[in-house]
């Protein structure tokens, strides 16, 4: 494995939350959709995208549809995201995402594996090949045809579109997150991620 060729990240933001102070009429309403944190805090992903909000207003719909409106069952779905944020060195991606991983059943082994890759010992046939077409999709922008036969024994084609639309739109995502120094909101942790993996 070689090692992945890796910008400097910014070590502070780059762009800041928009301030509540800040919020016109429009922002107020877009981010009213914005899903919550239980204390009732609106994530920095999207206080921050909503500098953008003509973007902001189409995104949501499109990442909420594959978040929670998708056809994969949730821990197929946090599991390709997890390895999207190893991949791609998305702190934020990973922290916000490990929660969500946990509810749907991903267990603790299998996040430490998510770090180690398709070859760590103890994935199921299904977690190997899901693994590999993040890795494959990340790589080289398509599957192989051992992974696309393998994901097609458990998918139907509507499932295996949306894998890969949802990796590339956690790469879309990460991209933005890592470029604009999005900092992870105190409460969550990056538990199992370390800076600079190895690439795939």
């Amino acid at each position: 494995m070689s090692q992945r060729h890796e910008a400097a990240r910014p070590t502070r933001p780059r762009l800041e939350p928009l301030p509540q102070e800040q919020w016109d009429p429009r922002t107020v309403e877009l981010l009213s959709v914005a899903p919550h944190d239980p204390g009732g805090g609106i994530p920095n992903i999207f206080t921050t995208l909503v500098r953008h909000p003509d973007l902001y207003e189409r995104f949501l719909p499109f990442g909420g549809q594959l978040l929670g409106g998708g056809r994969l069952p949730g821990d197929v779905r946090e599991s390709l995201i997890l390895r999207t944020a190893w991949n791609t060195g998305s702190r934020y991606e990973w922290g916000r995402h490990l929660p969500l991983a946990r509810a749907e059943g991903v267990t603790d082994a299998d996040i430490d594996r998510i770090g180690e890759g398709p070859e760590a010992p103890g994935w199921t046939d299904l977690q190997r090949h899901l693994i590999r077409a993040a890795d494959e999709l990340h790589r080289d922008a398509t599957m192989s045809d051992t992974t696309w036969d393998g994901l097609a024994e458990h998918f139907g084609e509507a499932e295996l579109i949306e894998i890969a639309m949802l990796v590339g739109q956690y790469h879309m995502v990460a991209f933005f997150l890592n470029a604009t120094g999005v900092e992870l909101e105190p409460g969550f942790d990056g538990t199992g991620f370390t800076e600079g993996q190895v690439e795939p």
